[in-house]
């Protein structure tokens, strides 16, 4: 845990969100305090806040009506937050800087079903090859769905803009360290030896498509059968002819002698 957050704990916000529905805040960068609430009107808002001067937010911004508590994830990697809530079936995502409007807006994900809950993939679980930066696994009646966050890259080479190093899982204190007082700055570990090239597709001939279908035995059998049926009704069809023509010619003796 590092000092600033140790600051933050001793100030208190004066009522960060006009309404009386449920508030969620998040540490991002610099120490700053982000905070999602309901305002009178029941609107649904997010607020950035300076904890050196709580008196008034740096941003406050009204998103809609719904009525779902959002609940704010931070990556600190990419100053991204990602804005989520029970019965919503969209993730919203905005971008921090340390300019004005200080909360950048960047998109949406949207669905046609609603999550009843969700949670996210640790960084260190994250696919580096496929410039995967988050993923949330979005809670169904029935299954949990994962949604990855990439970000389209032409290169395949590993992007270190992307993957800064990131909080690693071994902890910088023990708990009676921590409960002593103590304050350390987490472990960090590189992404770079969990990525891996994606493998370029080898283009193969396949023989056999050159050479064509091969027949099996029992289709040969039935080209056999089906070409001596063939042969059988060529000649039947030959005595066929034959009989029409004798009949024609008995039919023109037979109408000479009538005529006579």
């Amino acid at each position: 845990m590092s000092s600033s957050v140790s600051t933050i704990h001793q100030q208190e916000l004066p009522r960060p969100h006009e309404g009386s529905r449920p508030v969620r805040a998040v540490v991002v960068n610099d120490g700053k305090l982000l905070t999602t609430g309901f305002s009178r009107m029941s609107e649904r808002q997010v607020a950035l806040w300076d904890p050196r001067n709580p008196e008034e937010p740096l941003t406050l911004q009204e998103l809609d009506t719904s009525s779902g508590v959002l609940l704010p994830y931070y990556d600190p990697d990419t100053n991204v937050v990602y804005l989520t809530g029970k019965g919503d079936s969209s993730i919203r995502y905005f971008e921090l800087t340390g300019e004005a409007p200080f909360v950048h807006y960047l998109s949406m994900f949207s669905s046609k079903e609603s999550q009843r809950g969700g949670g996210w993939m640790p960084k260190r679980g994250l696919d580096v090859s496929k410039c995967e930066i988050a993923r949330f696994y979005k809670l169904h009646e029935r299954k949990c769905e994962p949604i990855a966050m990439t970000v389209p890259r032409k290169s395949d080479l590993f992007q270190e803009d992307l993957y800064p190093d990131t909080t690693g899982p071994d902890s910088a204190l023990t708990a009676e360290e921590w409960l002593s007082g103590k304050n350390a700055d987490p472990i960090l570990m590189s992404l770079k030896d969990g990525y891996t090239p994606q493998k370029t597709r080898e283009f193969k001939v396949n023989k056999n498509l050159l050479e064509g279908p091969k027949r099996s035995h029992l289709s040969q059998e039935r080209a056999q059968q089906e070409g001596c049926a063939l042969e059988q009704l060529s000649e039947d069809l030959k005595r066929l002819q034959a009989t029409v023509s004798a009949q024609e010619r008995r039919i023109s003796e037979l109408e000479h002698l009538v005529k006579k």
